[in-house]
């Protein structure tokens, strides 16, 4: 591949280094090294020096040293966990050094590696080298990642299923099947039609075990269905909160998050900025976003210049509140149930645009002002809600779902058609894409007759494609795009 970072490049067999945990206040540090020749370079660098003979799966207790006669001395006490190939994560011979935690003794022991002759390993390098030597293919490397980056229990669930092979099975036993209906196509075009036996699942058309491919297809088709539910459960929704001043947006924000990192006063215009932050509903990551209250900024009964500069900061914070209204993918507009819709809130409501993004009506403060039967705006659902005492916010929850258009896990499933299998990267969805594309070529030229040997390279098109998937085919550049999205360390 490339050079990449001072002549280090994937696909060697170096003796690499990195953290796996990253420094801080913390009881440990994990170190992670691999590579040719990697327990027997650590021996430089670490008393006793009988690290050299230790056995794979064991655990040996000493101290880091300095490498270097000129500044020799002990580092850190630690413990080195030895795993021997081809029984490691990387299939390559390697440990993990487990060093006190903080700033400082991670730092100086990683040091002393790289004087040993270590180097720095590059993003997502050891689980580069676990896919090149046999020990992962790509969908199991590809959740890796995914299940660091997951923000829900389903999401990490789903991430695990993938990890333990639920989705390459999935595209192991979909590519039998295509295998064996160009295996017959290409038998066909080899012999004449009286050489063959008859007992090929032959069905209208002229394409052996045409059934066999229908199968296929609608088992891809199902997978490709699970990707807009699986992208929610990875990527999440942006939902904004927005309102005129004090109608309780921050209150709101503070209730859903249930902690207090909105101010919350009775002053309009507290909040001048946004805040945001992680939520989940349904399993679903929310992106939650408590905006600048939409008004025009007026004078305050403060000194003229003081107002003068209070207005420019409240100005600014409504005019990214009106940009980030342009981003979101659901909108919670409250009204302020104690004074009913404003001069703003009604302004708001004539002048949106419905695809914009989904609005909800929010009534806040229920437990003074209850919701009204009915109101002089046009609107499909205003909700009751009180932000203060969490009246109502399960029925927020649900309306929330509704929007996003998933009520439980289980639609997932039903999606797939096999529990807990689903597609877990846009690569894969591209490429099962591809494959459905060719596979519904194929049928249809069939159909209608056409001869096997345009037909064949369509079949072969879908095989590769999902061959691309598992990794059995595979370009460089295109493993050194995926890998380095990974964390070091991984």
């Amino acid at each position: 591949m490339d050079e990449i970072n001072n002549n280090a490049v994937y696909g060697d067999d170096s003796p690499i280094a990195a953290f796996a945990t990253a420094p801080g206040n913390s009881a440990l540090t994990l170190i992670r090294c691999s590579g040719k020749g990697a327990i027997e370079l650590l021996a430089s660098a670490f008393e006793p020096k009988k690290i050299k003979e230790a056995p794979g799966n064991s655990v040996v207790h000493g101290w880091i040293v300095s490498p270097n006669e000129n500044t020799g001395g002990l580092i850190d006490e630690v413990l080195v966990s030895v795993f021997r190939a081809p029984k490691s994560y990387t299939g390559e011979d390697s440990f993990d050094i487990s060093c006190h935690g903080g700033n400082t003794s991670g730092k100086a022991v990683l040091s002393a590696l790289k004087s040993a002759g270590f180097r720095d390993a590059l993003p997502g390098e050891f689980t580069f080298r676990a896919f090149m030597n046999g020990k992962l293919d790509l969908t199991k490397a590809e959740s890796v990642m995914e299940l660091i980056s997951a923000k829900t229990e389903i999401s990490r669930r789903h991430a695990v299923m993938r990890l333990s092979g639920s989705l390459r099975n999935e595209i192991n036993e979909i590519k039998k099947l295509l295998v064996q209906v160009l295996s017959g196509a290409e038998i066909y075009l080899d012999y004449s039609e009286d050489e063959i036996s008859a007992d090929a699942d032959e069905a209208a058309g002229n394409l052996p075990y045409q059934e066999t491919a229908q199968q296929a297809l609608v088992r891809l088709k199902k997978l490709l269905d699970s990707w807009r539910l699986e992208r929610l459960y990875q990527e999440g929704v942006t939902v904004v909160i927005a309102g005129s001043p004090n109608s309780g947006k921050s209150s709101l924000f503070n209730s859903l998050l249930k902690e207090d990192r909105s101010i919350v006063t009775e002053i309009p215009g507290t909040t001048r900025d946004w805040i945001e932050a992680w939520i989940s509903i349904k399993g679903i990551p929310v992106r939650l976003i408590d905006t600048a209250g939409l008004r025009e900024a007026s004078d305050s009964a403060l000194s003229i210049d003081s107002a003068q500069s209070i207005d420019s900061v409240e100005r600014i914070g409504i005019e990214r509140s009106k940009l980030l209204l342009k981003e979101a993918d659901i909108i919670l507009y409250l009204i302020d149930g104690n004074k009913g819709a404003a001069k703003e809130d009604k302004e708001f409501i004539e002048n949106w645009e419905p695809e914009s993004g989904k609005l909800l009506f929010i009534w806040n403060k229920i437990d003074i002002a209850p919701l009204p039967e009915s109101f002089s705006f046009k609107t499909d659902c205003v909700l009751g809600v009180s932000a203060k005492t969490g009246a109502g916010l399960d029925n927020l929850y649900e309306a929330i779902a509704s929007v996003i258009n998933v009520q439980d896990e289980s639609q997932l499933n039903d999606m797939s058609g096999i529990t807990a299998v689903s597609l877990g990267a846009e690569r894969q969805k591209k490429l099962v894409g591809s494959a459905c594309a060719a596979l519904e070529e194929t049928l249809e030229m069939a159909r209608l007759g056409s001869p096997l040997d345009l037909i064949a390279p369509l079949l072969r098109e879908a095989v590769n494609a999902l061959g691309e998937i598992t990794g059995e085919i595979s370009t460089a550049d295109i493993l050194e795009e995926m890998f380095s999205r990974f964390c070091v360390g991984k």
